[in-house]
């Protein structure tokens, strides 16, 4: 159903973000009639993909939509990953660029991070099974974030807020890891290139994970690199679930050496017969950290859609623009 329309202009902005506020539903339209577009508000991107045949600007998710818009010159996903995006025909026209929400999402996953390390290295899945069983138990060996060796794989929004989170724990070491090694400020104590990861995975006690979903990034966590990685290790993926082998860590928690919480998994949803549902020392989340349940999160995509529609209307380059062959 289309609960909203504003008839300013034959251009058509289609927006199908069930999560947006009025008030940020009212900034949008706002900004479209300023920018000479008619906003035409949706609850699910099904629900406008009637729309998306005149649409000229799409502020929503879905590869359905880009390949129902003819007329499409941009598309703004609300998410940060866009690998159902770059397979080959997936735009039906061939003037559309793609841009992303990258910057919305680095608080609430950032959280996510510390909460699930924390779970982890204080034992919390140990402790609910006391209580279940009705024990006394109180002296679980723990371990601190202090003092640890932290390494994160990713220095983009995600890493750079994990970062200046995990520094206020008192770790012994913040190392980031990207492409070219370039330091891109904030609390990392170095960031060095992808080439040295193999050296740096023996020296880490926790390894964060929060890169895109690419040919280059694929099983980069792969069964060799999973062994470097010191006896008791603790690795969060919240990245991408392909970046892991994931069958490999499997064996790894199975043979007790390793913990992990995963959000993301190479088929999601996980099958339900899979046999990573039962797999000890690892903690399972269904792929929330990044979602859009926390109102922080929708207001910055709001705020990052609106500054790029500012642009569009300028016609200036669009920020986070997507290369659809890099994937990123």
């Amino acid at each position: 159903m289309n609960i909203s329309t504003q008839a300013t202009a034959d251009r058509k902005l289609v927006v199908a973000i069930r999560e947006l506020s009025a008030s940020q539903r009212e900034q949008i339209r706002a900004a479209a009639a300023a920018a000479g577009l008619s906003v035409h508000f949706f609850e699910s991107p099904q629900e406008a993909l009637p729309a998306a045949r005149e649409a000229e600007v799409i502020f929503a998710d879905g590869t359905a939509l880009a390949g129902a818009a003819p007329a499409l010159r941009w598309m703004c996903t609300p998410y940060a990953g866009v690998e159902p995006y770059t397979a080959p025909g997936v735009f039906a026209s061939p003037q559309a660029v793609l841009t992303n929400s990258s910057g919305a999402y680095g608080t609430t996953i950032a959280e996510h991070v510390i909460q699930v390390s924390l779970m982890m290295l204080r034992q919390n899945e140990a402790y609910q099974q006391v209580v279940k069983k009705r024990e006394w138990i109180r002296n679980l060996p723990v371990r601190s974030l202090k003092d640890s060796r932290i390494l994160l794989l990713g220095t983009g929004d995600i890493g750079q807020e994990c970062a200046e989170r995990l520094r206020a724990f008192g770790p012994a070491s913040l190392t980031g890891v990207n492409r070219s090694g370039r330091h891109p400020g904030g609390s990392f104590d170095r960031v060095l290139p992808l080439a040295d990861l193999d050296a740096l995975l023996p020296e880490t006690d926790l390894l964060i994970i929060s890169l895109p979903g690419t040919p280059e990034t694929y099983h980069l966590i792969n069964a060799e690199r999973q062994k470097k990685l010191p006896d008791e290790s603790l690795l969060v993926n919240v990245g991408r679930g392909s970046v892991i082998h994931q069958a490999a860590l499997e064996q790894e928690l199975r043979a007790g050496r390793l913990f992990a919480a995963l959000d993301v998994f190479e088929t999601e949803p996980i099958p339900e017969q899979a046999t990573l549902w039962d797999c000890p020392r690892l903690l399972i989340t269904t792929h929330i950290a990044g979602n859009m349940s926390l109102p922080y999160t929708v207001k910055r995509i709001t705020e990052l859609f609106l500054e790029n529609l500012d642009r569009y209307a300028q016609g200036l380059p669009l920020l986070r623009q997507i290369d659809l062959k890099k994937g990123y």
